[in-house]
């Protein structure tokens, strides 16, 4: 590993030790979380936040979609795109904290079908109904994730899809079909995303899948950088909504 990609992970690290803030505003909180590690941000995930190619993958955009992503943060989820996202008709980011949008700005400079929108997204609302709405590692940062699925549901078109991957545990006796979580990964992967205000649960999970029509479901485990052995539950959903 090159001497300025190990500075850049101690700049992350050492952000991640000293925990989110917890006075403020939601914007003053995020961008005291993420300024410091904005520019490093996509190079330490790429190895934390797993499944981002799958959810795209099964999202599965046809050319002239239109899609929105709520917490898009830096905006690197398009590069899963790869040459279908010059082909899809728009794409709206929106993300509450301004030093990630610094980042997807100068990601997507050269992208005129790209949209970047500093907004809640609970609240955000597109003029014209949207062919898919997906977060990725969003929820479980949002606080009022309940809300944010609320609003991708008014937003999408009859038949229209989400997507979502994101941290969670299981039930302590979850549906038969559905991954189970060993008590120890219950009690020990919530406490030690709280520290960072990510707050991992099964009820996200359970709730998309109560309002979507399923149409890919993988729950699976990634690995964490530098805690070696160790490997904390994800999950992969693309669903669809009734029309």
């Amino acid at each position: 590993m090159k001497a300025t990609s190990i500075r850049s992970d101690l700049r992350v690290l050492g952000r991640l030790l000293r925990g989110a803030a917890r006075a403020g505003s939601e914007v003053e909180r995020l961008t005291d979380f993420y300024a410091a590690q904005a520019d490093g941000y996509d190079r330490f995930r790429d190895r934390l936040l797993h499944g981002r190619r799958e959810l795209m993958h099964f999202l599965a955009p046809a050319a002239s979609s239109r899609l929105v992503e709520l917490g898009a943060g830096t905006g690197r989820n398009l590069d899963y795109l790869g040459p279908r996202l010059g082909a899809l008709g728009s794409v709206t980011l929106v993300d509450l904290c301004p030093p990630l949008l610094d980042v997807a700005r100068r990601r997507c400079a050269g992208c005129s079908n790209v949209r970047i929108v500093e907004d809640d997204a609970a609240r955000f609302r597109p003029e014209l109904p949207v062919d898919s709405v997906y977060f990725a590692y969003a929820l479980s940062m949002i606080g009022k994730w309940r809300a944010a699925i609320d609003n991708a549901f008014t937003m999408l078109r009859p038949g229209g899809t989400i997507g979502s991957v994101d941290f969670f545990v299981s039930a302590p006796a979850p549906h038969p079909n559905r991954a189970r979580h060993a008590w120890s990964t219950r009690a020990f992967w919530p406490r030690w995303f709280a520290h960072d205000g990510v707050r991992l649960s099964p009820e996200p999970l359970d709730y998309l899948l109560s309002r979507f029509e399923i149409v890919h479901l993988a729950e699976r485990r990634g690995s964490v950088p530098y805690m070696l052995g160790l490997t904390v539950p994800y999950y992969v959903f693309v669903g669809r909504k009734r029309g």
